[in-house]
């Protein structure tokens, strides 16, 4: 009888959280985690390390990414899980590439208007925390901040008053530049012709309830319920779309490391193993681990 908890949500040095691979899954394992995807953003560089990893630690990985998308319709942020994709697929690469190149290029941006404010801080410095990642974060950039003594924590109020978003009356921050990101739709596609399921995380948080129905007409086969950042009525809203279009149903912690809520470790959100076997079921060619 499977005893072992199933985090479909997952980030590593390869994006945004600053622990390894090795790290991330060593941790899972320590908090009983039995299946675990790694989910970085826009990219599978580290799927092929993580298989193998999860081969000598005991962890079985779940192979996937989670796209920066965009619903062009109601002008909202979203997210697209992807699970049981082919690493490197020419789908995926030609959707997230330029992603990678776009997000790279306005951290540079972001760092010189960081300079033309005061900030002591050079590209170097960012650089160093993004060595094994695809491109430069926001957290890169407040973690060079962190270590020149202007904040204790990367994900605090100088980085909430530095890049916020604006809206509502309120002037962006002096780091905030506006990204375009993948259309959903694309975001959606691209999976699937990478043999993956495309799953929509956490509807909830970036408000893409409205959007699902559009979605699923465009090729969605799954929903993220069970969120760190979900209420009850967010997972349980989840659930009734999942009912009303046939969704698999997935949960995860999320987790970025310290860059983060530490709190949310890995597993502290159960899929259950039926969201496991469902994936495999739905990815074409039944990949449930990366060769």
């Amino acid at each position: 009888m499977h005893k072992g908890i199933v985090d479909l949500h997952c980030h590593t040095h390869h994006s945004d959280n600053p622990s390894t691979v090795r790290e991330v899954i060593a941790l899972a394992k320590e908090q009983g985690v039995s299946h675990l995807a790694i989910t970085d953003h826009d990219t599978t560089d580290g799927l092929h390390e993580a298989a193998r990893l999860g081969r000598e630690l005991g962890v079985d990985i779940v192979p996937g990414i989670e796209i920066s998308a965009y619903d062009t319709e109601r002008k909202r942020r979203a997210h697209i899980l992807g699970y049981n994709v082919e690493p490197g697929h020419p789908s995926l690469e030609a959707l997230c590439g330029p992603l990678r190149a776009r997000r790279h290029e306005i951290s540079q941006l972001i760092v010189q208007r960081l300079q033309q404010h005061g900030f002591d801080i050079a590209w170097e410095d960012v650089l160093r925390y993004a060595r094994a990642g695809s491109t430069v974060f926001k957290q890169h950039i407040m973690h060079a901040l962190v270590d020149k003594g202007y904040c204790t924590r990367v994900n605090g109020e100088l980085q909430k008053r530095l890049f916020a978003r604006g809206g509502g009356g309120t002037e962006p921050g002096i780091a905030f530049i506006s990204m375009e990101y993948a259309d959903a739709r694309k975001a959606i596609a691209a999976i699937r012709e990478a043999g993956g399921v495309a799953v929509l995380a956490h509807p909830g948080q970036l408000g893409n309830f409205e959007a699902i129905d559009e979605w699923v007409k465009a090729g969605l086969q799954g929903i993220e319920a069970a969120h760190p950042s979900h209420s009850a009525e967010d997972e349980a809203l989840a659930r009734l779309y999942a009912a009303k279009h046939g969704l698999v149903i997935t949960a995860g912690s999320d987790y970025h490391g310290a860059y983060g809520n530490e709190a949310h470790l890995p597993g502290c959100m159960d899929a259950g193993l039926n969201a496991v076997l469902l994936l495999k079921e739905m990815s074409s060619g039944s990949r449930s681990v990366c060769p």
